[in-house]
């Protein structure tokens, strides 16, 4: 069996086909891991939906930010960014629509495997492992029970916002949950009180660095398992550790997908010459 691991996909479908046909991927002995963000900015968010669902098993997937923002489009919380590009999906019967709700509530914010633990934007450096572990499994029982109790778009549009920054065991509610998603969804930068800042999207330079931000990653302690992330295309998955991979390397904006074998670390990548609009 072979275990890869692919960057942000954003519906990017062609250079995914690309790259499962370059390693000859076969779901019978193969796993795909996706680090989150399936649909939004590409051309064909639902085809890369439809291409993790037929892959059944094999396809083990996290959420991202673009995959939670298309479950708040879905139950009406937020209008379509025409730039995301969701207009197949949203043109789908509802209850086509229903099922894919039903999948993205099903994938969590973190999974794990051997020597490896793959979440989309990172892990909180002030989380053990355990406790990111734990976390992550909150929020994912507290997403299935609003979708069983019909309280899915509350639960949604109590997500949203940027507060609370700092991390306290003692949140509750929705400003924990919603910090938990941020965490793990969002996160580039902290501060030098271990603050999310939300807002920076760039790559790290002198300009973070006089402004007191650090990526999160470079306060990230070393642990007995290896980090894969995607989320911060700026990085081209540069994060200066053999520990902490990021796969995010721009497909979308014109760059591209990367795929990786682990544990022997062999990548592929493909080109995308269009780029989002």
């Amino acid at each position: 069996m072979a275990r890869y691991f692919v960057g942000d996909l954003q519906g990017c479908v062609t250079q995914l086909d690309e790259l499962l046909a370059q390693v000859n991927f076969d779901p019978r002995f193969d796993e795909l891991w996706c680090v989150g963000d399936i649909v939004a900015r590409g051309p064909d968010s639902l085809a890369c939906l439809q291409r993790l669902r037929d892959l059944g098993e094999a396809a083990k997937c996290v959420l991202g930010n673009h995959d939670l923002n298309l479950l708040a489009v879905l139950t009406g919380v937020r209008k379509a960014n025409p730039k995301d590009k969701l207009d197949a999906i949203l043109a789908l019967p509802k209850a086509e629509q229903h099922e894919w709700i039903e999948f993205l509530v099903q994938q969590p914010l973190m999974r794990q495997v051997d020597d490896v633990v793959m979440t989309h934007a990172g892990i909180y450096p002030q989380w053990s492992l355990a406790q990111a572990a734990a976390l992550a499994e909150e929020v994912r029982a507290s997403l299935q029970r609003a979708w069983r109790h019909r309280k899915l778009a509350q639960w949604l549009d109590k997500m949203y916002g940027n507060e609370p920054t700092c991390w306290s065991s003692t949140l509750q509610g929705p400003e924990r949950i919603r910090f938990i998603i941020n965490a793990f969804t969002r996160m580039r930068f902290i501060d030098e009180n271990h603050c999310l800042e939300l807002d920076t999207k760039g790559a790290p330079d002198a300009d973070t660095r006089e402004r007191g931000l650090i990526p999160w990653f470079e306060t990230w302690q070393p642990q007995p398992m290896t980090l894969m992330f995607g989320h911060w295309a700026a990085l081209q998955g540069h994060t200066g550790r053999d520990d902490v991979i990021g796969l995010e390397t721009g497909c979308v904006w014109g760059e591209t997908m990367t795929l990786l074998r682990w544990p022997e670390g062999q990548r592929w990548q493909a080109e995308n010459p269009e780029g989002a609009d």
